[in-house]
């Protein structure tokens, strides 16, 4: 890349960051906090990625999703992932046309920018592999024909943590095409009177008619450009190499992260640290993503369970174990 082709992309990249920097202050137009999520959810964008938001119900997922699509001027849709959930009912399906006598494919709510998957874990494996190749290549496979996905195209898979009656756990294959996995906190009391407060005055969560569009699909693909652009020295490269390697010895792990959640933890900090301002990966950046990409692809063992161990505990450990480049 020439000087001014370098020029070019950091100018379009910088205009980029301000617009994707002000999705914060517009989706808290209906959100209140989670602030921390909504950057997991821009990062996700950027690297092309998908994310599993987990939380108790009522703090806001589906409305988070709603409200960052309405400020990215992108399309979205919902799926109420049930036990009868037919896979033809996400990806969509061939309908029998009587005056051509031609079968038409109809399409699935899968195609779209931002696909909120509600309640992921409750629909059986069937349906959720249904999901599988939409996630990994981008498009929809129907009678051998193949039909890419829009671009963007974003999975928020929403499961509720703490309910485990008619859910069905989501295999290691799928849980590794999420990029990020987030948890959506309960509110402290301040944030949570907030809420109240809004609602009094007579908030509706369906109408986001004060939302406006401050970022774009554009905005993304130049923020996708300048990431690429965000050098990774080999001293950091050998750091993530050597967190993936720690989760794979640990004797409470019985599976550890495998070359694709290193590659996933590499994205997640050059976008971060793009996001920062920078133009280079430091092992901080790869502190602070290292829980939200890593921790749905590691497994405890059941004694390290009973043991009261946690993935996020797990996690810290190693973070602090391992070696620190300078």
């Amino acid at each position: 890349m020439n000087t001014e082709e370098t020029t070019r992309v950091a100018g379009r990249g910088d205009m980029a960051r301000e617009a994707l920097g002000a999705l914060r202050a517009e989706v808290a137009k209906a959100v209140v906090g989670q602030d921390a999520v909504v950057t997991g959810l821009v990062i996700a964008l950027l690297c092309r990625g998908h994310v599993l938001l987990e939380g108790v119900p009522g703090v806001a997922k589906t409305l988070m999703v709603r409200t960052l699509s309405a400020a990215l001027s992108l399309d979205f849709k919902r799926v109420q992932f049930t036990p009868d959930l037919m896979p033809g009912d996400v990806t969509g399906s061939l309908i029998y046309d009587a005056k051509t006598a031609e079968f038409d494919f109809r399409e699935g709510p899968v195609f779209t920018n931002l696909l909120l998957a509600d309640e992921i874990n409750r629909t059986p494996p069937k349906t959720q592999a249904a999901l599988l190749e939409a996630m990994e290549e981008r498009q929809v496979s129907v009678e051998g024909d193949a039909r890419p996905l829009p671009d963007p195209f974003v999975v928020c898979a929403t499961q509720n943590p703490v309910e485990y009656e008619g859910t069905y756990q989501l295999p290691e294959a799928q849980l590794d095409r999420f990029l990020l996995k987030l948890t959506v906190p309960l509110p402290p009391r301040d944030q949570e009177i907030a809420v109240l407060e809004r609602h009094a005055r007579g908030f509706d969560p369906r109408d986001l008619s004060q939302v406006k569009p401050v970022a774009s699909a554009d905005d993304l693909a130049a923020g996708r450009e300048a990431v690429a652009a965000v050098h990774v020295a080999p001293e950091v490269l050998g750091y993530i190499v050597d967190l993936a390697r720690a989760t794979r010895q640990s004797p409470s792990l019985q599976l550890g992260v495998s070359p694709r959640g290193a590659t996933a933890l590499l994205a997640a900090s050059r976008a971060w640290a793009w996001l920062s301002g920078r133009t280079y990966v430091t092992p901080d950046d790869v502190k602070a993503l290292a829980r939200p990409a890593l921790r749905h692809r590691i497994q405890l063992r059941p004694e390290a369970e009973l043991e009261g161990a946690t993935t996020d505990g797990l996690l810290d450990g190693i973070l602090a174990a391992v070696p620190v480049p300078r």
